[in-house]
């Protein structure tokens, strides 16, 4: 990466509109996203959110309005966007045939960059893949994919990088996994721009939440300013029950604990 252009938010979006003949997708969005910040745009499928992405990622041109990405104008400076940025789409681009460690290599070769080798074994350390690195990805599990997937797109460092939905077909463990990395992210100072659909997903990760909805932005801010927005619940003393995720955690964390199931079982039938 040779650009360092950054002045003001990493990504600003200014009335960005989008339609395909009498479909109208993006009906004017605005939003910005702070340096080294995790901004969840949320919305249902089709509310225009992977639109949203692939402009600013120069996949798409917008009908109209105006986006910046680490300084540079989508329009008038796509190359040096592409420079900038990095993408993981709904699905991970890995390789099956090939190994973790090898799909690594072959990117940073791709982006001519020194020592590939090193910055594939950097990047297996920090996403803990190194003990999964020498076997083929088609063995691997899916959030496995999902954080080599993930790994791959840090080669070059780009300094803003676009999540579009990057737990979707995940199981809850994978789920969590994926999340550790996108905090990760953050914290090393990379601003990430996630997309998603999962209420829990934005509400676990992002420091701002803009929800889209018919083609605009309907709230943005904290999730502290957003739950401002509806008046606080009456209060009032319930007895707490684990989660299904609790439980499904608890069981299988290292493997769960030989004979649990067992016993709940056996527990049951004698009372």
């Amino acid at each position: 990466m040779t650009t360092t252009q950054v002045r003001g938010p990493a990504i600003r979006v200014q009335g960005l509109q989008k339609s395909y003949k009498q479909l109208h997708v993006l009906r004017g969005v605005d939003f910005d996203v702070a340096q080294g910040a995790i901004f969840a745009l949320l919305g249902s499928n089709g509310a225009g959110k992977t639109t949203v992405v692939n402009i600013l990622s120069t996949l798409l041109k917008t009908d109209a309005g105006a986006a910046v990405v680490n300084g540079f104008d989508v329009a008038a400076q796509p190359a040096d966007v592409r420079e900038s940025i990095s993408l993981t789409g709904q699905f991970a681009a890995v390789d099956e045939i090939l190994t973790g460690r090898e799909n690594l290599v072959l990117v940073a070769r791709l982006r001519h960059l020194k020592d590939p080798g090193g910055i594939a074994d950097g990047l297996l350390d920090r996403f803990s893949l190194t003990d999964a690195a020498a076997r083929k990805v088609s063995t691997y599990s899916g959030g496995m994919r999902r954080r080599l997937d993930i790994a791959m797109s840090l080669i070059g460092d780009p300094p803003v990088i676009f999540l579009d939905e990057p737990t979707t077909g995940l199981d809850p463990q994978a789920r969590l996994e994926v999340w550790q990395a996108i905090r990760e992210l953050a914290e090393s100072g990379t601003t990430v721009l996630l997309t998603t659909q999962y209420l829990d997903e934005a509400e676990q990760l992002a420091d701002r939440i803009a929800i889209l909805h018919e083609g605009r932005i309907i709230v943005n801010g904290t999730l502290a300013e957003l739950k401002q927005l509806l008046p606080p619940a009456k209060v009032e003393y319930v007895e707490k029950q684990p989660t299904l995720e609790d439980v499904f955690l608890a069981v299988v964390d290292d493997g769960g604990r030989e004979g649990e199931a067992g016993d709940v079982r056996k527990s049951g039938t004698d009372e």
